[in-house]
């Protein structure tokens, strides 16, 4: 019903809108968005989900996913944008990252006279209410809409198979030179807590903070998650296994390729889908070693 609800609203504000953004911030659109300039590669892919792809005139580097966004002009990337190619790309909607985008390029956007509407998704919640509000925001509600059911079926599937199941002690790394991993507020670390994991860095303040490799042996992890090795799979084992300290080498390391969980994106479901069932594999281990101690 969320769709029908704004569908009415427009109509009945003669195409006016009104939204708040994660910052607080209301934007307020006369007539639903066509020129959209996306700062940050999942709010790309956020677009095209809630079905407003055609409406995306302006992307930034690492915009890969679907095939269409690159094909699109480049504005920089989330760090550095371009505001001289943006101006001349016109915009009427720009979507930006909280976490992502410097406040600096966001207050000269607005000074310039563009709607800014900028946003931060961190729990698995966020992705299908990022859908809708795009959807709002491009007169394209029923398709967002659509799409958002789906996401929240395949996660509620997952929530189900794993509740009750006994916790896993995770460490997630996001990159390995320096180690980087995620504290509570980090939405991977709400993926993993969904698949029955617990984060144990998620005590940290920082949202993406440095660790040592002293630190993860301090903490005791049963599984390691990541995938920041360009290399994939295999890449990232052999990494892993050939910088551990001693009192880690033993710890199962298992890949989850970065695309599929470290953008905050409908494809996390799939992500968190590998997390749930590797976590299952450690579980089924456990099992097995209780099991050979109780004959002994």
């Amino acid at each position: 019903m969320a769709f029908l609800c704004c569908a009415l609203f427009f109509a009945a504000a003669s195409h006016a809108l009104e939204l708040r953004d994660d910052r607080g911030k209301t934007l307020r659109l006369a007539v639903p968005a066509q020129r959209i300039v996306a700062l940050a590669p999942h709010l790309a892919e956020i677009v095209f989900a809630a079905g407003a792809g055609d409406k995306l005139i302006g992307v930034v580097r690492f915009s890969d996913h679907p095939p269409a966004a690159r094909r699109l002009p480049q504005v920089g990337d989330a760090a550095r944008i371009d505001l001289e190619r943006i101006v001349k790309l016109g915009p009427d909607l720009i979507l930006a990252w909280r976490s992502g985008n410097s406040p600096r390029d966001v207050m000269r956007l607005e000074q310039l006279g563009f709607p800014v509407f900028v946003t931060e998704p961190a729990r698995l919640a966020d992705i299908p209410r990022l859908m809708r509000m795009t959807g709002a925001l491009t007169d394209r509600q029923r398709e967002a809409e659509q799409e958002a059911l789906v996401f929240i079926n395949k996660i509620s599937m997952l929530r189900k198979l794993h509740e009750g199941k006994p916790p896993v002690r995770v460490f997630y790394e996001i990159w390995h030179q320096p180690l980087l991993t995620v504290n509570g507020a980090h939405l991977i670390s709400d993926v993993v807590a969904l698949c029955g994991g617990r984060n144990v860095f998620a005590h940290v303040p920082a949202l993406t903070p440095a660790v040592s490799l002293e630190a993860v042996l301090a903490a005791q992890p049963e599984a390691i998650l990541g995938g920041s090795s360009a290399g994939g799979e295999r890449e990232f084992i052999a990494q892993w296994r050939k910088v551990a300290v001693d009192g880690l080498r033993s710890t199962p390391a298992f890949y989850v390729a970065p695309d599929s969980i470290q953008r905050q994106t409908p494809r996390i479901a799939e992500g968190a889908a590998v997390i749930c069932e590797h976590l299952d594999k450690v579980r089924a281990k456990r099992r097995q070693s209780a099991s050979a101690g109780s004959k002994d």
